[in-house]
């Protein structure tokens, strides 16, 4: 058998190579995806974000008109903002609408291997108990990060004080003196 010169070798590597690396990065397909997105449970997680926005939206509306006065008929047309603001954020949000960003935006980051493993990972009972827990661990972790931040804050702001210049004391007020006139 004649022996392969070494340029043919190296293209034949090559290509094997990419072949293969083709192969392991195949894409997703939407039935794999769509596994993954039921086993993460991933509509009902978009579901539970949507109250939270609604309650921080009204809480920092609430923070804008602090101490301000509102007539009966200006907080009847305030409520019917945010009513309509949810209404528009709920559709916007909604499964529905969501799902195909949800699955090109998949498509786009993982590879059909990933999207099988991670999906094989929810349907474990790990993965199970990781989805049931993960509103607890987001509640207890912001607590733990707002006692973190406390100590750090009134450091800051202590920091600030020490930074902040003393005001400056106004210039002594003297008598004007008479105008000279000019010499013509």
């Amino acid at each position: 058998m004649k022996k392969m010169p070494l340029f043919s070798r190296l293209v034949m590597i090559a290509g094997l190579a990419l072949g293969a690396g083709t192969a392991w990065a195949a894409e997703p397909s939407d039935a794999d995806i769509e596994k993954l997105l039921q086993a993460s449970r991933a509509e009902s997680m978009l579901n539970a974000i949507i109250p939270q926005m609604e309650t921080m939206q009204r809480q920092q509306f609430d923070q804008l008109m602090a101490g301000k006065e509102m007539t009966a008929e200006q907080r009847a047309e305030a409520d019917r903002i945010m009513a309509k603001t949810n209404e528009i954020m709920r559709k916007a949000l909604s499964w529905q609408e969501m799902r195909p960003l949800y699955v090109d935006v998949y498509k786009k980051t993982f590879t059909r291997e990933d999207v099988r493993a991670i999906t094989k990972f929810y349907e474990s009972p790990a993965g199970r108990s990781l989805l049931d827990k993960t509103p607890a661990l987001m509640q207890n972790l912001m607590g733990a990060i707002q006692q973190k931040m406390v100590p750090m804050m009134e450091e800051l702001q202590a920091e600030i004080q020490n930074v902040t210049p003393a005001p400056v004391p106004a210039p002594p007020v003297t008598p004007s003196q008479p105008r000279r006139k000019k010499k013509r």
